[in-house]
């Protein structure tokens, strides 16, 4: 029996990992090479390493029992994409949520990364932005010398930086997750006034930085999550496990 987890997260990794020690057949989809390494070699478990196309989708699906999307919580694009591939496949789909975090009263939240460029636009202070390197065009406007966008250590992460001009001493090329006290050290270190972050919950390291924000008082400004319905981790675990065990008796 063969289950496709769409994944590049924490909690995909780790789904995969379970199910194939339960013995079904995984093939697993990540975007990057980055994506792949995080995932490992583990028996069982087959990746497939970069972006598909929707035919592509469609036929990585075509026999399996299940899908499970447990992209990041703000790849709209991608889970819109996957359920649609399910539909034409005829496979069934699974979303696995990621759970959201709680936040601050003193939080300032906002939709997108080009309502955050707007509102620090307006304001004073050098910026930690943890999104991503994909999404620092937003922050064009801004003065460079203000911004220190911590991005993944590859090559696709510094030309993004240097295409906007962020002067090198300012790019911190790190893989996460990262603890409070590491981003508590960062934040005196370079004197940041505003971390920039989106809600990727526990193990995209939300607390860390909200309680490093706080511990250092810099203001936290969040993107807020695109609202969606599906299932826990928990949840998604059970349906597959009993997917297995159906498959295991017939």
């Amino acid at each position: 029996m063969r289950i496709v987890i769409f994944s590049g997260t924490t909690e995909g990794r780790e789904l995969s990992r379970l199910l194939a020690g339960r013995g079904a057949e995984i093939i697993v989809s990540v975007a990057t090479e980055y994506g792949s390494e995080e995932q490992g070699s583990v028996p069982g478990i087959r990746t497939h390493i970069g972006p598909l196309t929707a035919e592509e989708k469609q036929e990585l699906l075509q026999g399996a029992a299940l899908c499970v999307d447990a992209t990041h919580p703000y790849a709209t694009h991608v889970t819109a994409s996957i359920r649609k591939a399910c539909e034409q496949a005829s496979c069934d789909y699974r979303r696995l949520l990621r759970v959201e975090s709680s936040l601050d009263e003193g939080a300032v939240v906002v939709s997108s990364a080009a309502q955050a460029a707007a509102y620090l636009a307006r304001t004073e202070g050098n910026v930690l932005l943890t999104t991503g390197a994909k999404e620092l065009g937003n922050y064009a406007a801004l003065p460079p010398e203000r911004l220190y966008p911590r991005v993944l250590p590859s090559h696709e992460s510094l030309r993004a930086c240097e295409a906007l001009g962020v002067p090198h001493r300012n790019i911190l090329a790190m893989q996460g997750p990262f603890s409070q006290e590491l981003n508590e050290a960062l934040m005196r270190q370079y004197d940041i006034r505003w971390l920039v972050t989106k809600d990727g919950g526990a193990p995209g390291g939300f607390p860390e930085k909200a309680a490093a924000a706080a511990a250092t008082g810099a203001s936290l400004l969040v993107i807020h999550r695109p609202a969606e319905t599906g299932e826990s981790f928990e949840q998604v675990l059970a349906c597959c496990e009993a997917l297995i065990d159906k498959h295991g008796q017939t």
